[in-house]
């Protein structure tokens, strides 16, 4: 039975994720494992900016990746002078974001049942600059807790969505 319980918990709810390479340094470095929630998109609501979440490659369904989310569908997203610019305001980043000194080369609106996403070291990540929107379908789940290594075990606060006091406490990324 408890089997069983694991399973479906596992396939419905939450998922262990390890993070690979370092495209979302400083937020996540390679090794590292995040819980995934699985539920909140399938049942609760569709993914907003600021959330970390884990996808299907979408140039390789096998593989999965994990990067913030900047955009949704209908928004507009540019790059300039390395920051990101949604419909025309300066998206509120996390702490420690690596910015990209590129451009963009061209506004782009994210299509319906999409989202744009970016990693946090802009620098060295294969992101929606590299392969477009990611459809909602390709989408896992939301990492909303990292659990290993142990001693820098924490909860992910959207940084769209926090006040700047909510950063500070044991147990909140930085």
């Amino acid at each position: 039975m408890a089997l069983i319980i694991a399973l479906v918990v596992r396939w419905q709810f939450v998922e262990v994720y390890r993070v690979e390479g370092s495209s979302m340094e400083s937020t996540l470095h390679s090794g590292q494992r995040v819980l995934v929630n699985k539920f909140v998109y399938q049942w609760l609501r569709e993914p907003k900016p600021g959330d970390i979440v884990v996808f299907q490659y979408p140039k390789e369904p096998d593989r999965d990746f994990i990067k913030r989310v900047v955009a949704v569908s209908g928004d507009r997203v540019e790059i300039r002078a390395g920051k990101v610019f949604v419909n025309g305001q300066l998206f509120t980043e996390a702490p420690g974001i690596r910015l990209s000194e590129e451009d963009s080369p061209a506004e782009v609106t994210v299509p319906p049942d999409s989202v744009w996403v970016l990693g946090d070291n802009r620098n060295n990540s294969e992101d929606s600059r590299w392969f477009g929107p990611v459809n909602l379908d390709y989408i896992r789940g939301m990492a909303f807790f990292r659990v290993w290594p142990l001693g820098r075990m924490c909860r992910f606060i959207n940084p769209v969505d926090a006040a700047p006091n909510l950063y500070r406490g044991v147990f909140v990324c930085p």
